[in-house]
């Protein structure tokens, strides 16, 4: 028996999980991807993921203090198999020793690769020292190139500081760099034709995402969604796209290469084209919390395991339970799909 459409063995929750070895679920998935989201606050207001006056941001108590992070960190390399680390956000950038954390996380053996998701504001002067601290590459997030939409989407007239972070990264050697888009439903396709010219000139990948429910208003409407399939009829009336050779893997995005190559350009079709049959990720939220998916109700609190004098034995055996409990898939296009509390900014991408 299997899960239908995932591809994945039904298999009993009730029985324990394992006590050591890979950080597994039921399914047989191994996560050995860790996102991590230092801040659930952002200097950018994109209206997919929160409204324009902000939201109420997470006290600074509730937040993981550095060394219970670091301590986190080291138990997911050292116990449970991690081996790629992502900071997240909110927006990592205004996280302040962001540059120490990344350093902390680089002298863990055996060494995660270690890279950031940002919207790139205030990337440009850091891009140097966070590159000399251990991160190895950068996504940053750009969902268009005209200005006008830019300022529109984001609330925020920095299109140009985003450019400037892009190029520092470059400059710096974060590479390769990844360029994260959510479409506009109105002028997403042809926002994607500038976007993706944009990165070919430069050297960037582009990697188009479709819009998920993850918004904190709850507006999210999958009739106002544009779709990976439509993405790529219009790219392909601009670029020749032929499928990239490389197997996909656990990869969220599925590659085309563009006129033939090298240039290549992603899509990550969360919604109409599900891949959590692949899925190697685990996510501690900013405040301890341990989520096996990005769409999950139920949350693991570590935090509070650290605070009481819990050991690592302890710690590590609440995560495994955690990523255990898996579900077999994120259940968007399910009858009876009901979307997380939590938005986006303070859950981590």
């Amino acid at each position: 028996m299997t899960v239908v459409g995932l591809g994945l063995p039904a298999m009993p929750t009730a029985r324990p999980g394992p006590v050591g070895g890979p950080l597994v679920d039921t399914y047989g998935r191994v996560a050995t991807d860790l996102r991590v989201s230092l801040t659930d606050r952002c200097n950018l207001r994109c209206a997919y993921c929160m409204p324009a006056e902000g939201l109420d941001w997470l006290p600074n108590d509730a937040l993981l203090q550095p060394d219970e992070l670091i301590r986190l960190l080291r138990i997911a390399v050292t116990r449970l198999g991690i081996t790629s680390v992502r900071f997240t956000g909110g927006e990592p950038l205004v996280v302040k020793g962001l540059e120490d954390l990344v350093a902390a996380t680089a002298t863990l053996l055996p060494r995660p690769e270690i890279a950031l998701t940002t919207n790139g504001v205030g990337l440009a002067r850091r891009a140097a020292g966070l590159r000399r601290a251990g991160l190895n590459r950068v996504n940053v997030s750009l969902d268009t190139v005209d200005p006008q939409h830019f300022t529109r989407v984001t609330r925020r007239n920095r299109l140009n500081d985003v450019l400037t972070g892009l190029a520092g990264a470059a400059a710096a050697g974060l590479g390769p760099i990844k360029v994260n888009a959510v479409l506009d439903p109105v002028t997403g396709l042809d926002d994607s034709v500038a976007l993706l010219r944009f990165c070919v000139a430069h050297g960037y990948q582009l990697r188009i995402i479709e819009q998920m429910p993850l918004d904190a208003g709850h507006h999210w409407r999958r009739d106002a969604t544009l779709y990976a399939d439509d993405v790529l009829a219009a790219l392909r009336r601009h670029f020749t796209l032929t499928p990239d050779p490389t197997p996909r893997g656990s990869a969220p995005a599925e590659l085309w290469l563009v006129n033939g190559g090298p240039a290549k350009v992603g899509t990550i079709a969360s919604v109409s084209h599900e891949f959590c049959g692949a899925c190697d990720r685990t996510r501690l939220t900013a405040d301890g919390q341990v989520r096996s998916c990005l769409f999950s109700r139920q949350e693991t609190d570590l935090r509070s395991l650290l605070r009481s004098g819990a050991d690592d034995c302890a710690v590590e055996a609440a995560w495994r339970a955690a990523m255990w409990a898996k579900p077999a898939g994120h259940g968007i296009n399910d009858p009876g799909f009901v979307q997380p509390v939590r938005p986006m900014s303070a859950i981590g991408g």
